[in-house]
């Protein structure tokens, strides 16, 4: 996948691991939920902004899986 960016392409990834989605340059969330209570766009943006502004489950997963102390920057990919 990076080489693929890396060589001026654009890479669309659907995928649900957390490791994945923090690491991304733009989310497009769907939901809120599953099935007939999902399908709307709930958030688009960058990883820090869905863990600071996003309230939806992925936000709140995401949230849960960075570190306390280096959240934020982790996504970012600089040092605490």
């Amino acid at each position: 996948m990076h080489r693929l960016h890396d060589d001026g392409n654009t890479v669309i990834v659907v995928e649900h691991d957390l490791d994945v989605i923090k690491h991304t340059a733009w989310i497009i969330d769907i939901g809120p939920d599953t099935g007939k209570h999902g399908g709307q766009v709930v958030f688009t943006g960058i990883p820090t902004d869905m863990t600071r502004t996003s309230r939806t489950h992925t936000a709140e997963h995401l949230r849960m899986s960075l570190p306390k102390r280096m959240g934020a920057h982790l996504l970012l990919g600089r040092p605490a």
